[in-house]
């Protein structure tokens, strides 16, 4: 077995009781754990990417039981990819972190690790029920970090994120018990196999249990109806923590594009391709609804968290047709989006607190430090998000308008897009030209009380070029997503790799 398979899950869950036993209380040293696995993180990230480019699915056996009795973790390309993403966002948010923030509480740098163990841990196992278990790792330490150093809102706001996903938590148990009273394994290759081969009457019940997982996938990718908990999470959230939790909505996208490709995918006979009917219109109304927010938006914190819905329901919009094109256009606005939503959360933060009795409202007020600097890094941050040229956006966009071209709904979907995203122009142009533009006349100047931190403008500098590598090597990235795309459709190679027999479907 490759042991490299383990170490993203293992390595933050021992860096984390590590840093809360022993460096609660020096900070220095602290950073320097915490910085040196997510530097590690990032390597093995880069180590198991290049495992996987060729095509290769590799499959970790914990305590060498033979799947399906026993938990295992497998690396194809698109977990691969999700993988380094998350490596490249997690140690960027830790360097803008560092620069000051992390010292409002003393577990900081522990909630982070566990969060990250949480996140590889999705993105790596073949199993349904320990998806389960890496999300319930990821909403308590999501929730640590959201109220650490925080104030009434972050509570408030935290409180009704913990709410609705516990009730996700128990519909996902639900979902999982049917399954497993149907098919009698929750082993996602295992699953490929045995769903074609249900009873006619016990489809029902399949039906039932699919359709409740894609509820709960679709509570983590904030998608209608049930979105409502994000705006109010997300703009609460301390910044550099909401620029993590970029990534956080992409692991419900993950959940769909594995569980809707692999067991119910062309090879499930009378219930392939069950949830796209269901995606589509949900998707396409979650963008509406988002970019509508954007426009609506009095704080910046509340527009940004309403772009991310948006993306999302963009995102969503090309997985749902199940296509080799339209999956391969969402991978790369998924790189995009999550990039682009993360700078422009960071650069919110550093403009909220130095907008001293204004914070991040949308409203005229005096002039600000750095506030040249910071009006052109919005500015290109919002080229970003709304998806104009030249940025990685745009490209995103024309490749998912170029996928669905042969959909069905082809006309609504174009419409939708262009018409979400004149919206998002109007909305990110409205607060830009308050918060930089008028804001420049006014008498007088605010002070901050913190001192400008190289790191932070180090680290949104580094996100915003993560756009620029996107656009600028295109060509190579798309073709490594064509491919991954193609690995996705050909569940055979996966449920081969995992059970070790051929798969003939």
């Amino acid at each position: 077995m490759n042991h490299w398979l383990i170490l993203p899950i293992l390595l933050p869950a021992l860096v984390a009781p590590l840093i809360a036993l022993t460096m609660r209380y020096d900070i220095v040293l602290a950073r320097i754990f915490s910085l040196a696995s997510a530097a590690a993180l990032l390597a093995l990230a880069l180590i198991l990417t290049g495992i996987a480019h060729d095509g290769t699915v590799t499959s970790y056996l914990l305590g060498n039981w033979a799947a399906p009795f026993g938990i295992v973790l497998v690396l194809d390309r698109l977990s691969a990819l999700m993988l380094l993403l998350t490596a490249v966002l997690a140690v960027v948010v830790l360097l803008y972190s560092i620069g000051g923030w992390d010292k409002r509480g003393r577990h900081f740098h522990s909630l982070y690790q566990f969060q990250l163990m949480g996140i590889n841990g999705a993105f790596l196992t073949g199993d349904f029920f320990n998806l389960f278990v890496f999300f319930e790792v990821l909403l308590i330490a999501s929730y640590g970090l959201m109220v650490h150093g925080g104030g009434r809102d972050c509570v408030r706001a935290g409180v009704q994120y913990v709410i609705v996903n516990l009730v996700g938590s128990s519909v996902f148990l639900i979902a999982v018990g049917l399954i497993y009273s149907v098919v009698g394994t929750l082993n996602m290759a295992d699953l490929a196999v045995k769903v074609a081969d249900v009873p006619p009457g016990d489809r029902a019940l399949l039906v039932t249990g699919a359709l409740l997982l894609l509820l709960v996938f679709a509570i983590k990718a904030a998608l209608v109806p049930v979105q409502f908990w994000l705006p109010g999470t997300y703009a609460n959230a301390p910044g550099p923590v909401a620029a993590l939790f970029a990534v956080m909505t992409k692991v419900g996208a993950y959940s769909i594009i594995r569980m809707y490709t692999l067991a119910f995918g062309d090879g499930a006979g009378d219930l392939a391709w069950l949830a796209g009917p269901w995606l589509m219109p949900a998707a396409l109304v979650t963008l509406l609804l988002g970019m509508v927010g954007v426009l609506a938006s009095r704080a910046l914190g509340q527009m940004a968290s309403f772009a991310v819905i948006g993306s999302m329901g963009t995102l969503l919009v090309a997985v749902s047709l199940f296509t080799p094109m339209a999956m391969s256009a969402a991978l790369y606005y998924l790189l995009h989006s999550t990039l682009a939503a993360a700078s422009m959360f960071l650069i919110i933060d550093l403009v909220s607190e130095r907008r001293t009795g204004f914070g991040g409202n949308i409203e005229v007020a005096p002039r600000f430090a750095q506030m040249g600097f910071l009006a052109c890094v919005f500015f290109l941050a919002a080229i970003a998000m709304t998806g104009m040229p030249p940025l990685s956006g745009f490209i995103g966009k024309l490749l998912i308008l170029d996928g669905v071209r042969d959909a069905d709904w082809a006309y609504v979907i174009w419409a939708v897009i262009l018409l979400g995203s004149l919206l998002a122009i109007v909305g990110f142009a409205r607060a830009g030209s308050t918060v930089f533009w008028k804001s420049r006349s006014m008498e007088g100047a605010l002070k901050s009380s913190r001192r400008p931190v190289v790191l932070s403008f180090v680290a949104v500098g580094m996100l915003l070029s993560g756009t620029v590598f996107l656009t600028v090597f295109a060509g190579p990235v798309t073709a490594y997503l064509d491919k991954t795309a193609l690995q996705i459709f050909t569940p055979s190679v996966y449920v081969e790799a995992v059970l070790g027999h051929v798969w003939d479907k």
